[in-house]
């Protein structure tokens, strides 16, 4: 698969100019390159980006074409794009789930430029968030975004729920803190099969504890996906950065996800 490097996460008042400048310029946006260095000088220097990277001309060019390229996949659905649009609506076509999650590695302070995860419908696996590129308010009244996962293109880029599948990152489990995992526990297990590697949801049925040297605890673990069992070691765990899993996201104030 096609990788790329991280995008910006634009915040929510970021994207709603964005929307609002596209509404009114449109396409003419692609092109105007003083108005896109207008919009990254003002994004930047402005006191809510405090501690995050900057923009540049050319990020903000690039989501005015994201959004071009979304609105007429939406108006004009071709045979090579139609398969695209259902999917972002209904996204229930496993044919085109990922194929692999690369190994998680490193503290929860090392990772501050990725604070999210998204569950995929195509997999049922979480991912990454390298950004959030736009939302929208479906007709049921829920909130979904468009995210581009961490290390994929923007061929991957897919509409998810924010009260089902967006939730703070999960913290890769150190050798020295097994003991924080308990059964019942719900953590993301690295799922390997032949055809694809990806982090799954997981309950903790039970767990062996070996210390003789070093961490060699065994975790047998149930897929929630699929019910499946197997045992696996600390280093194919993390960890939720709360036990109380449904209040991740209602204390987190929808403002946040975009900084």
């Amino acid at each position: 698969m096609e990788t790329e490097p991280s995008f910006p996460e634009f915040t929510l008042a970021e994207i709603v100019e964005l929307e609002n400048i596209y509404k009114e310029v449109g396409e003419k946006s692609l092109d105007d390159q003083e108005l896109c260095i207008e919009l990254a000088t003002s994004f930047s220097s402005s006191s809510n980006r405090a501690g995050k990277s900057t923009i540049t001309r050319e990020q903000v060019q690039e989501w005015f074409q994201n959004k071009q390229e979304e609105l007429q996949a939406k108006v004009t659905p071709s045979p090579s794009t139609l398969g695209l649009v259902v999917d972002l609506s209904d996204a229930s076509d496993s044919s085109n789930a990922h194929h692999s999650s690369p190994k998680r590695k490193g503290k929860a302070a090392d990772l501050t430029e990725l604070a999210f995860e998204a569950k995929s419908s195509k997999d049922f696996a979480w991912y990454d968030v390298a950004s959030f590129l736009t939302y929208r308010v479906v007709s049921s009244g829920e909130l979904e975004v468009r995210v581009r996962y961490a290390g994929f293109s923007k061929d991957e880029d897919e509409w998810v729920n924010v009260k089902r599948a967006i939730r703070e990152r999960s913290i890769p489990l150190e050798p020295s803190e097994c003991q924080k995992v308990e059964v019942g526990d719900l953590v993301l297990c690295f799922q390997e099969r032949e055809n694809y590697a990806v982090y799954c949801d997981a309950y903790v049925v039970d767990i062996l504890r070996l210390h003789d040297r070093g961490c060699r605890c065994n975790f047998l673990v149930r897929y929630d996906h699929d019910n499946t069992e197997e045992k696996v070691m600390w280093d194919r765990l993390c960890c939720r950065p709360t036990k109380q899993e449904s209040q991740v996201l209602p204390t987190i104030p929808l403002e946040t996800l975009w900084g």
